[in-house]
């Protein structure tokens, strides 16, 4: 049996050393004996449908990269369920909601086998997608609450639903243009050609810069103007971000004895008043997004000694939770995956 190398001893140690900081530190932002606290107080039925809901919205979520992936390859739904775990804990541990998205091509060239082009494509997709619905949503959260909300908190939302609809559209129109960086590749391949000893190994890095762009947009215009990736994504993101969260916030203001009326907009209100975790404020919005959204039902008439452990339980599970259940699966990633010299597919 061939024993592991010092380096790749010294690597994985240093995987799991960093994974341990990283679930560590996660760890310190959720208060277990407070969440038991609060569980105790729920009767079995209604702890019972909270579970329920809970493993729907994880089903949705995990639906979204499913319908997106498999758009370029059979890829299972646990695949897919991993890849959006690891994206999850990672962004936790980053300041923006979608900065953590920079390592989902990594994190599906590893879990999928894609190459570096159609990973790019994908989770460029899957991040474009999730911010136009997020920020339309959430916009019609604000419509909604407008009236009731103080300004200062209205121009924080505002911003952020403002952010959201922007990098959406960044996102989408950048990646079926990257083409467009072929015309300043190839006004530096000449002179950059030119350069002695390093010259023609410069041009050939930008041929394969030019290969990868092609490739890369192509699969990002397959996806983008698919309506199947649009409704499946949507209908994965409307259980996962909007339906599962307002049940489980209904059923808990129900078991506490309050009532939001009217419960329709339950899930309009909520996108809005969590819509702060795109701004880099705290890692993963913590913090932050739980007290933007306290604010927000305390001004639509919920007691704020209800509210705040309604979204404490509600952000747990469908936040905290899977970004927990991200941890283990991100330290068994394929670091050699990172390397670009070889490519699957090519």
């Amino acid at each position: 049996m061939n024993r592991p190398s010092p380096r790749a001893v010294l690597v994985t140690a240093v995987q799991y050393g960093i994974g341990l900081a990283a679930l560590a530190w996660l760890l310190t932002q959720v208060r277990f004996g407070r969440l038991l606290t609060l569980l105790e107080r729920l009767d079995g039925i209604t702890v019972g449908l909270i579970v329920l809901v809970s493993v729907l919205g994880f089903c949705g979520r995990f639906y979204t990269w499913h319908v997106v992936l498999n758009r370029l390859q059979p890829v299972s739904f646990w695949d897919a369920a991993r890849t959006d775990l690891i994206v999850n804990f990672v962004n936790q541990l980053l300041p923006s909601r979608l900065s953590g998205r920079v390592a989902a091509p990594f994190v599906l060239r590893s879990e999928t086998g894609l190459s570096y082009s159609d990973a790019v494509a994908a989770s460029g997709v899957h991040t474009g997608i999730y911010a136009v619905l997020y920020g339309l949503v959430a916009t019609i959260g604000i419509a909604v609450a407008a009236t009731a909300l103080s300004t200062e908190i209205l121009l924080l939302i505002a911003l952020s639903t403002g952010l959201y609809l922007a990098a959406g559209a960044v996102v989408l129109l950048g990646g079926t243009n990257l083409t467009l960086l072929d015309y300043l590749i190839a006004t530096l391949e000449r002179p950059l050609g030119r350069l002695p000893r390093v010259g023609d190994a410069i041009v050939a890095k930008i041929g394969d810069a030019v290969d990868f762009t092609a490739a890369s947009t192509a699969a990002f215009r397959a996806l983008s103007g698919s309506p199947v990736v649009w409704l499946g994504y949507a209908a994965g993101w409307t259980i996962a971000l909007a339906l599962a969260p307002a049940a489980r916030v209904w059923l808990l203001l129900e078991a506490f004895g309050v009532s939001f009326q009217p419960a329709v907009l339950l899930p309009l209100v909520l996108v809005m008043a969590y819509s702060v975790t795109l701004l880099p404020l705290t890692p993963g919005g913590i913090g932050v997004t739980e007290a933007t959204a306290t604010v927000v039902f305390v001004a639509l008439g919920v007691p704020n000694a209800v509210i705040v452990p309604v979204v404490f339980v509600d952000r747990f599970l469908g936040v905290y939770l899977p970004a927990l259940g991200g941890w283990y699966p991100s330290i068994h990633l394929d670091l050699s995956e990172l390397s670009t010299d070889t490519d699957a597919g090519e």
